[in-house]
């Protein structure tokens, strides 16, 4: 694909002396190819932006893009390389090996370069297990929680599913002391099961760290049918992925699916694992509480600064608008600083803030939500106005549930003290709680017969010998 053309840029180069903002880029070395064929995976479809390329960065674009991203970070103490696709592993050990080998020799003295992955796990082995550990990769692993709800969309190029292959290496990413994070996505099939999902991945996987995302195919009326059937190869006619029409696929989780999601899943941490359980969208809500930037640009007020990088090069605004509306030049073209602050994306960036609604400017979370992302800002407010998040519902239920015990949280990081304090008064309260009181979580039920009592459990006793660890 041809580059757009840009501008003459109006600010220095990267050898003028220039320093940027802080931006993070994922990188797709194998495009979109995939072996897997997730019905969910809007991005399978982005292949058809490259029809005819053999879907494998090269090696002098490779050198290319590591020297112009450490070059783009100036002096900035750390340097993040991530890897992303479709699925990175398919590019081969010696791939990365070769990444390794030009950070080394691009860095700056002290400069500390970070490596991450997102990964399916399905062909994971001794190998990169090893290579992992030894090179302090931090992993990404797509798992959807228990068997049913991971293999009702996660499957493979035949449809079969692949819950036993994820945990499979997930057992040996743990068996070797990988440091890995679980990122899972929340569609119809596990959206009513947070608190399940959440114990799964902590108990029977392990997972320290978590990230929910959530699930929102967008489409048109004339598309829906054939978006309904998946974006990969086992679609037939499948269109290609862009953000347009005011339409969802069923497997899309509605805003009240996804804050009551939350809202269970937060009433488990709160109770038992703040400091030793990381939820990112709690980290996000703490930090805008807290009053200081958070690190998910969904809830940032403004957005720009995570970009996607190609398998040829080319660079675009979001990984959510990889399309040709937004592709903002090629790194064998222009310097990766150019476009990163070019003001095409200057512009992407800001319109997060200066394009919401009254309806969205004038609420009382706006500052802990700032509308979420605009990839799903395709609904009308109540008095029609285009721009409302698909998720509103759901982002308000939530900011509203966790105003209280966030406000106490940053209160406590104010004093210099940890916000796991905050779990002794939720036992203090629970311990005279009675047991046929309506649940704090506000679902409807008793408190017995919800936070009162365990979480459910997956049935699935394969998945807790996948996970074991000597």
């Amino acid at each position: 694909m041809t580059a757009v053309p840009l501008p003459t840029p109006s600010f220095p180069g990267p050898d003028a002396g220039s320093e940027p903002g802080p931006f993070h880029l994922l990188a797709k070395p194998a495009g979109a190819i995939c072996n897997l064929d997730c019905t969910y995976c809007f991005f399978l479809s982005k292949e058809l932006l490259y029809e005819g390329s053999r879907f494998r960065m090269a090696d002098e674009l490779l050198d290319r893009y590591i020297r112009q991203l450490i070059e783009a970070h100036g002096p900035a103490p750390e340097v993040t390389v991530a890897w992303q696709g479709g699925e990175p592993t398919l590019m081969g050990l010696d791939f990365f090996r070769r990444s390794l080998a030009y950070e080394r020799r691009y860095a700056r003295p002290g400069q500390r370069i970070v490596n991450t992955i997102q990964t399916n796990g399905t062909l994971l082995d001794a190998q990169w297990a090893r290579f992992f550990r030894d090179n302090d990769f931090l992993v990404g692993l797509s798992v959807d929680g228990p068997r049913a709800m991971h293999d009702a969309h996660r499957v493979d190029k035949g449809g079969r599913p692949t819950f036993d292959r994820v945990m499979r290496g997930l057992r040996l990413l743990r068996e070797h002391g990988v440091q890995w994070n679980a990122l899972t996505t929340v569609h119809d099939a596990n959206a009513a099961h947070g608190r399940e999902v959440y114990a799964f991945l902590r108990d029977e996987c392990g997972a320290r760290h978590l990230q929910f995302i959530p699930i929102v195919e967008r489409t048109t009326q004339q598309h829906l049918a054939a978006a309904d059937a998946g974006w990969g190869t086992r679609a037939k006619d499948r269109p290609l992925y862009r953000q347009e029409g005011d339409r969802v696929t069923a497997r899309s989780v509605t805003g009240e699916q996804y804050g009551r999601f939350l809202i269970d899943v937060f009433e488990d941490w709160v109770r038992r694992d703040v400091g030793t359980v990381y939820v990112q969208m709690f980290d996000v809500a703490l930090a805008n509480w807290y009053g200081v930037p958070p690190s998910l640009c969904v809830h940032s007020e403004t957005c720009g600064r995570a970009l996607a990088l190609e398998h040829n090069g080319d660079v675009y605004s979001c990984d959510h608008f990889v399309e040709p509306a937004h592709l903002l030049g090629n790194i064998g073209q222009w310097h990766l600083l150019e476009l990163v602050d070019s003001p095409r994306q200057r512009e992407f960036g800001r319109a997060k803030r200066d394009a919401l609604p009254r309806f969205c400017r004038e609420c009382d979370v706006r500052f802990a939500c700032h509308g979420g992302c605009p990839k799903d800002r395709f609904d009308r407010t109540p008095d029609g106005e285009p721009g409302l998040n698909h998720l509103c519902a759901g982002f308000k239920a939530f900011f509203h549930h966790v105003d209280r015990p966030m406000a106490t949280m940053a209160a406590l990081l104010r004093r210099g003290l940890p916000p796991a304090l905050i779990m002794r008064r939720y036992a203090d309260d629970d311990a005279v709680r009675p047991h046929n009181a309506p649940c704090p979580c506000g679902g409807g039920r008793k408190w017995a017969r919800c936070h009162g009592r365990p979480a459910p459990r997956a049935t699935d006793t394969g998945a807790r010998a996948a996970t074991r660890t000597g």
